[in-house]
């Protein structure tokens, strides 16, 4: 078994007698959390040594701060990983069990649920949403009656109203601002909305074919240029620090990235630069601008008590184009089997780095293994706030971690991870049981690779610090390895929480799928 943490002469930063009471002493924290759209654990070279991206100012932040060897996506698609950053809850407790919303699904999160924004707005933080968003919102409709189309076709969207206001979006999940479009910049309608508004109503279709560069066709607003928004929304951000530096009350920005998820669109002063292809050129002006924004909090004089964290929703997607990357020694998954939508660790593991220079050391490794759904609890601590039974139920916080506790046991319990089709797998210590035979994504053996999947066993059981790289299936030598996994996996479920506290409900679902997808995938 690994050690807990990698800490070399570190004393905890003060929280004698409890780290809530110690923060609602001072100004609390301003807390930026950014998070990337399909960024690999190998593509920022902090996280490897053989990257062949330069990423020096996100490398100069994890040196400055806390670096997370064992972070996890709670999901291996964009969806369901943002539901669970922003409630706390893994998202197969609510009514998404596999896939991902499109840009005109309605709204996934219930205005009752608590979420981290509005949390943090009840306990005094100015909140503000900039990004890429797909968790749905309700777009007004010419006939209310007839929803149409789900989004994946132009003309799916001939029946939103865009001159009026969206419901049911990051205003009424506690977000006082917010800035951003409603799916992933290959999915229509391309528009902004900033606070419930269309700011520009669209005039034509646009489409892209091309193999780095496509986008699905549909409904565009002449303000939005898709090789701008990520740097939109980075100018955005940065001016929402500079206003709000000096405010009274602290602030926390959730900056959805879309990139480098396709359309894969490096601006022009990037073309080139990595030596790789386009889409090590757009990392490297995702790390760029992560510069900017970093110089930004430092020209503010905020930076000794601003936490920021960055991480990404899953693996790299094989968009990118694996085969040319690793021909030219560059391994988006590092060392991780599969990619983006896979069960694999290429799907899930993701970098994860934390700078916050009043409460943590600069310099950590730490081989505590985390989750994307952690924030939640995370946040509450520092604002001083207890969690009901109801809300964050898969949440642990990361504060005693980030302050050099040492823990005399591991953070979580166990951490529960899901695929693009719903497949389950739970990581608990060194071992990870998979209860599927198969990917559960888009690598080989996919779930219709059937003559593939009919050879092999039921299930998968891999010692990850032994075999990181999930070539040697245990299932058959470590039976009571299985048996631990697997039941403390059903008692995760059917209680409706992986944290201690009274059981809840998971939201109602069709049908047996409970019974289908997982309980009876072993038997």
């Amino acid at each position: 078994m690994k050690n807990y943490l990698l800490f070399i002469g570190l004393t905890p930063l003060g929280c004698i007698g409890g780290c809530s009471a110690e923060i609602s002493d001072q100004k609390k924290p301003n807390i930026i959390y950014v998070l990337a759209d399909d960024l690999g654990y190998g593509d920022l070279s902090s996280f490897n040594e053989n990257s062949g991206i330069r990423t020096p100012n996100l490398d100069r932040m994890a040196s400055e701060g806390i670096k997370f060897t064992d972070a996890y996506s709670t999901s291996a698609v964009c969806t369901p990983t943002r539901y669970g950053i922003l409630t706390g809850r893994y998202n197969w407790r609510s009514s998404l069990k596999d896939g991902v919303l499109t840009g005109k699904s309605k709204a996934m999160i219930p205005v009752t649920r608590t979420t981290v924004a509005s949390m943090l707005q009840g306990t005094g933080y100015n909140t503000a949403f900039i990004g890429k968003w797909h968790l749905g919102w309700d777009w007004a409709l010419k006939d209310p009656d007839d929803f149409g189309g789900e989004g994946w076709n132009p003309e799916d969207f001939d029946n939103i109203d865009f001159s009026k206001p969206i419901s049911n979006g990051p205003k009424e999940l506690g977000f006082s601002y917010s800035f951003g479009h409603s799916g992933s910049l290959d999915m229509a309608p391309y528009v902004y909305v900033e606070n419930e508004f269309v700011t520009r109503e669209p005039e034509f279709e646009t489409v892209d074919t091309g193999k780095y560069t496509w986008w699905r066709k549909g409904p565009t607003s002449a303000d939005f240029i898709h090789q701008d928004v990520t740097p939109n929304f980075f100018r955005r951000t940065i001016d929402f620090i500079s206003r709000n530096a000096k405010s009274p009350e602290p602030f926390f920005i959730y900056l959805a990235l879309p990139s480098p998820h396709t359309p894969i669109l490096p601006g022009e002063k990037w073309q080139g630069k990595s030596g790789l292809n386009p889409y090590g050129d757009f990392v490297m002006e995702i790390d760029d601008y992560m510069g900017q924004m970093l110089k930004a909090i430092e020209d503010a004089g905020i930076e000794e008590n601003t936490l920021v964290i960055f991480t990404s929703d899953n693996g790299c997607s094989p968009e990118a184009d694996f085969d040319l990357l690793e021909s030219k020694g560059h391994y988006p998954s590092y060392i991780f089997r599969g990619h983006k939508a896979d069960i694999f660790e290429g799907g899930l593991r993701v970098p994860f780095i934390a700078k916050w220079p009043a409460r943590i050391k600069a310099g950590i490794v730490s081989e505590e293994i985390i989750s994307t759904v952690d924030l939640m609890a995370t946040c509450a601590e520092i604002a001083g706030y207890n969690l009901s039974d109801n809300e964050g139920e898969d949440s642990y916080s990361l504060l005693p971690v980030f302050e050099g506790k040492n823990l005399d046991k591991p953070l979580r319990e166990a951490t529960v991870l899901h695929s693009f089709n719903g497949s389950f797998a739970i990581r608990k210590g060194d071992w990870k049981l998979i209860l599927c035979p198969d990917s559960g994504g888009w690598s080989f053996p996919g779930p219709n690779d059937k003559a593939a999947i009919d050879a092999l066993p039921k299930i998968q059981l891999y010692n990850l610090i032994e075999d990181p790289g999930e070539q040697n299936n245990l299932q058959g030598v470590h039976v009571e390895k299985v048996t631990e996994l697997r039941n403390l996996l059903t008692r995760y479920i059917l209680d409706g929480r992986s944290t201690p506290g009274v059981p809840q409900q998971n939201d109602p679902y069709e049908g047996d799928w409970w019974q289908t997808n997982l309980i009876n995938q072993v038997d």
